[in-house]
């Protein structure tokens, strides 16, 4: 558009000379160039900043048309993905293990839904099966439309809260020793858990990914378990003891986790196997934490290389998530 400071002269007496209805017509229609070439000029910011496709040959050239505020294309900051798988074995990988030992671990964040697992190897449960059967108790309850009887709340309280042991036989045996909890399991999504022979619930083996799911089906929506079921599971988690609230616990801010441990020395061997799972919460995000260890030469061996890695796993979360928001706020570049 021409500038009016631009005319000269004769042009303003010429435009002087002209009948007053064709002068406003001017106008209007001066005001509604200009309005559609600032609603041109927003349409193709809003299309080029929806869609890293668009080609610079497609972008309009600047012209002296262009709005005075000199309105700008942004480029939009995607965010960067990343494999979470590697963040946290790379984290892990940092960790000392004892020579011997072995240790796994599986994360999920609950707000984005962001998962990782480090390690596929078998392990000894040891006492963390006590949440299992717990859940294979209630879930077999809700199938018969029944509540659980006083008895069996009282072993529940014992076998979650003090990990008493006799609970557990008891109510191993009331959800029908491995075939029971097998069972369970495959309806709760785990794939790779397989319940302890005989008497035997102590060595039924497991992975860090199938506990996550098993945490998954306590602390999340999408559960076999009821609403009350899953409340009553985590009620019991967050009230154990105060000398078995190590483990998982290491991550979390504060005293904001629920949890259950397992350990368990091997006869054969003399080696711990050392276990926690459950919920912790970092920076007011809740995090469900899966970390199995085997072979170590003590129990607080055991423990210290749990809490280590523990820490370690959801560590991985939280500086990756504030690496990348950091990118995220960086200044976006923007063309003129």
């Amino acid at each position: 558009m021409e500038s009016p400071r631009a005319t000269s002269g004769s042009r303003r007496a010429r435009r002087r000379a002209r009948p007053p209805r064709r002068g406003l017509l001017h106008v209007s229609l001066a005001t509604v160039a200009v309005v559609g070439a600032t609603a041109a000029g927003t349409v193709y910011v809003k299309a080029h900043a929806g869609d890293n496709t668009v080609s610079s040959a497609a972008s309009p050239a600047p012209s002296s048309s262009a709005p005075a505020s000199g309105e700008a294309s942004v480029e939009p900051v995607a965010r960067p993905a990343v494999d979470r798988d590697a963040v946290l074995s790379s984290a892990l990988g940092k960790v000392t293990v004892p020579s011997g030992a072995e240790v796994s671990a599986a994360v999920l964040d609950l707000d984005s839904g962001d998962s990782a697992v480090h390690g596929d190897s078998a392990f000894d449960t040891a006492s963390i099966v006590k949440v299992d059967i717990l859940a294979t108790l209630l879930l077999q309850a809700q199938d018969a439309g029944r509540h659980l009887t006083a008895t069996e709340k009282a072993y529940a309280t014992k076998m979650i809260e003090n990990s008493d042991n006799t609970s557990a036989s008891r109510l191993w045996e009331v959800i029908g020793r491995a075939a029971g909890l097998d069972a369970a399991n495959k309806r709760f999504g785990l794939t790779s858990t397989e319940g302890g022979d005989g008497a035997l619930w102590g060595l039924t083996q497991t992975t860090a990914a199938d506990q996550l799911t098993l945490l998954q089906q306590v602390f999340g929506d999408d559960s076999k378990l009821s609403e009350a079921s899953r409340a009553y599971i985590q009620g019991l988690m967050q009230t154990v003891e105060p000398d078995q609230r190590w483990g998982v616990s290491a991550a979390a801010d504060g005293s904001r986790y629920a949890l259950k441990n397992g350990w368990l020395a091997r006869s054969t061997t003399g080696l711990w196997d050392v276990n926690s799972i459950g919920r912790v919460t970092v920076g007011g995000t809740e995090y469900l934490v899966a970390v199995l260890s085997k072979g170590t030469v003590s129990q607080a061996r055991g423990v210290s290389l749990v809490e280590t890695a523990a820490k370690a796993a959801v560590g991985s979360f939280t500086e990756s998530t504030q690496s990348s928001e950091s990118s995220e706020s960086a200044p976006a570049s923007a063309s003129q």
